[in-house]
């Protein structure tokens, strides 16, 4: 990295420091020990913009401060003052995330310029499944920056979502409202009832949703329910029970094409698929999933938890898109689609906990072992060029609503992994602390086909993945820290094996990190700056002289992010993120849209990205909150020959919470831009416009 990345790095550390200053000032407690940092997952987390705790990036109860690697947590707290109603809300409020419309059927994005489509976890298990997740279960989201491997095997380039569910524990009886824009109506319930007596408690919490969208001929049918139980085996042994149901159905929107090298320029409703899309084009996904997390502690500084999760997932996906465009004469090709997907996997994960002490530090070493196998069924019928329609004005035409072309897809994938890790956080002085992490596994996948001349696959992959980082805390209220992690990416990954990948060995990334974190307010607010180098090498390209996937290409991607976020004096709430990526593909022989790849900047990766979230309690019980979100140049293509230009939206709310009422007006893009939200990854001619000014009201009660 360059001189003045660094010198800009430093710059803001240092800035952050001298603000510090008078904070640290303020009383004796921010001169003292903090207090102890307990996870309690079966507790309901306190209303605050900046949650201590992160139980994602090490799986030991360690604060985030000890933590050598950038951790964003994403409070319940702040994804209802903001209205949040999908992981796209979510993400939209992390710095180094870029926003893909996944296919229009599931929750996809970038990760400091790095793909994420397999990267989702639920509660620190594998949640690869492809669909559009719902929150009326979730606690918070924490994001994990950089390869995470150690401790979540295969996959994470530029980092991954852990969701972590609201559980047991609580006496909850809650119940809320939403109407919107665009036909919005939404409801949600969250009741729970702790038995202590008897050690038993359970929390049923569920959403049932109906909208239409600014998008022509888009809707939402959405069902979800989520029971857990919790018993009190004996007073060192616990055990929760927890299920899923999910099903969404909506029509499967790629957005728009590109004419001279941006989106064309249409009104963001345009659609470019099918008439009649709500029976012909649409996504019907189904998730249920059964788990249990068993802890049991042996002593105080012995403790062993198994958790495991099982879950089935169904899509039948329909789908018109545009396939080309021809500018001479200003029309668009449309290909259709049938997708079908079966899958039914497990994982399950034994961990013992080891506080102990020896060569005079203080040691808290994690163990653990991990096995999962997943079943994925798919198959796929393309026909390309069904219809044409004008560029600027389409029509949507009548198509056949089955393809009839042969299958291009018809497989059965067994994925199998197995993998053993240990780490050990360290304090090696009052100011010194260490991670140190190592983790071995063995990833075997299976492809069995069913078309006639195509050969069944198989590879297995074994791989190390290393982490090792340094924290220096001169102070209860300064931490800096160093760190090197590293991450696989085998063929397939969370797809069946292909023909043109099964042969080539996994991809690697590697990240290099220095960062600060400092707590102001008691640990009420919080700060922190981190810069990396984030590169993933072997990359599979296309020969173009060959038109098979070889194992060249490098990508790199060099960052700056910065955060602040926390709860103010006098009621005022606040979270802030700002991150520089500078991405590039370094090696390449693959060429894109008449270009070659090598030298282009990742698609959907912004340089500059920036958002600033404030919240005033103006009392008896009135509030008011506002926010900008600016994300710059994205490009749509790995050619770069279409970008989707800069933009920035307003977003506004006010509140009323009195007793067991909570009345929530949200405004979003409160000045009606027009913009694209997000775009395919790979294709110059899927781009999702952005909604424009739109409103929902929000009442909630208590009993």
């Amino acid at each position: 990295m360059n001189l003045k990345k660094t010198e800009l790095a430093l710059l803001a550390a240092l800035a952050v420091q001298q603000l510090a200053a008078p904070a640290f000032a303020q009383s004796k407690a921010a001169e003292a020990d903090l207090p102890e940092v307990k996870v309690k997952s079966s507790r309901e987390a306190p209303p605050t913009y900046n949650p201590p705790t992160a139980s994602s990036a090490t799986k030991v109860e360690a604060p985030l401060r000890d933590i050598p690697q950038t951790v964003n947590v994403v409070p319940q707290t702040l994804l209802r003052d903001q209205g949040a109603k999908s992981m796209q809300d979510v993400m939209k409020m992390v710095p180094g995330i870029g926003l893909s419309h996944g296919d229009g059927q599931r929750d996809q994005v970038t990760i400091r310029g790095f793909t994420a489509i397999a990267d989702q976890f639920i509660d620190g298990l594998r949640d690869d499944a492809m669909y559009f997740r719902d929150l009326s279960n979730i606690e918070q989201v924490e994001i994990i920056k950089g390869p995470a491997s150690v401790l979540y095997g295969r996959g994470s380039s530029g980092g991954l979502i852990n969701r972590i569910t609201k559980k047991p524990g609580t006496d909850k009886s809650e119940v809320s409202v939403t109407v919107g824009s665009w036909g919005q109506r939404r409801g949600e319930f969250d009741v729970g009832r702790n038995f202590e007596d008897s050690g038993v408690a359970f929390r049923v919490t569920g959403a049932i949703e109906r909208a239409d969208s600014y998008r022509d001929q888009q809707f939402l049918d959405r069902e979800a329910i989520s029971p857990s139980l919790s018993f009190r085996l004996s007073d060192q042994t616990r055990l929760l029970l927890q299920a899923e149901y999910l099903s969404d159905r909506r029509v499967t929107d790629f957005g728009v094409p590109s004419y001279r090298g941006l989106p064309v320029d249409v009104a963001p409703g345009t659609y470019y698929g099918a008439a009649n899309a709500r029976n012909f084009d649409y996504s019907q996904a189904d998730v249920n999933a059964l788990g249990f997390t068993l802890d049991h502690r042996f002593s105080d500084t012995l403790s062993l938890r198994n958790a495991f999760r099982r879950y089935t997932y169904s899509l039948d996906r329909n789908n018109t898109l545009v396939g080309l465009v021809n500018e001479a004469a200003l029309t668009a090709s449309l290909n259709r689609s049938n997708v079908m997907r079966d899958e039914d996997g497990y994982f399950n994960q034994t961990e013992l906990v080891q506080k102990a002490a020896f060569g005079g530090m203080a040691h808290q070493i994690l163990y653990g072992v991990e096995f999962g196998k997943q079943d994925k069924d798919q198959f796929f019928r393309t026909q390309n060029n069904i219809a044409t329609v004008s560029l600027f004005n389409p029509v949507a035409p009548v198509v056949p609503f089955t393809v009839t072309a042969a299958p291009s897809t018809n497989n059965l994938g067994i994925l199998k992994t197995a993998g053993a890790y240990v780490q050990d956080l360290v304090s090696l002085s009052d100011q010194w602390k260490a991670m140190v992490g190592l983790r071995y596994d063995n990833f075997q996948q299976e492809t069995q086909e069913r078309r006639v001349g195509q050969p069944n696959l198989n590879r297995t992959d074994t791989a190390w993945s290393p982490r090792a980082g340094l924290v220096y805390q001169p102070t209860e209220a300064q931490s800096y820290y160093a760190s090197f992690s590293k991450s696989f990416q085998p063929s397939g990954e969370s797809f069946p094996l292909a023909v043109n990948n099964a042969q080539i060995a996994p991809e690697e990334t590697t990240n290099k990190e220095v960062g600060a974190k400092f707590d102001f307010f008691d640990g009420k607010a919080s700060a922190t700056a981190s810069l990396f180098r984030l590169e993933r090498t072997n990359i599979k390209s296309t020969d173009p002289a060959t038109n098979r996937l070889v194992p060249v290409g490098t990508q790199r991607t060099d960052g700056l992010e910065l955060t602040f976020t926390g709860d103010l004096s006098q009621g005022w709430q606040v979270w802030t993120g700002y991150s520089y990526l500078e991405g590039k593909v370094t090696s390449s022989i693959a060429r894109d849209a008449g270009q070659p790849v090598q030298g282009k900047r990742p698609t959907l990766t912004p340089k500059h990205a920036a958002n600033v979230w404030v919240t005033k309690a103006l009392g008896d019980g009135f509030g008011l909150g506002a926010g900008v979100s600016y994300v710059g140049d994205r490009f749509a293509n790995p050619g770069n020959t279409v970008t989707l230009p800069g933009y920035t939206t307003v977003d506004a709310m006010a509140y009323y919470r009195m007793g067991p009422l909570d009345l929530t007006l949200n405004v979003m893009n409160l000045f009606d831009r027009e913009y694209i939200v997000s775009g395919h990854g790979s294709s110059a001619n899927l781009n999702l416009p952005g909604a424009p000014r739109s409103v929902q009201l929000t009442a909630r009660y208590k009993f």
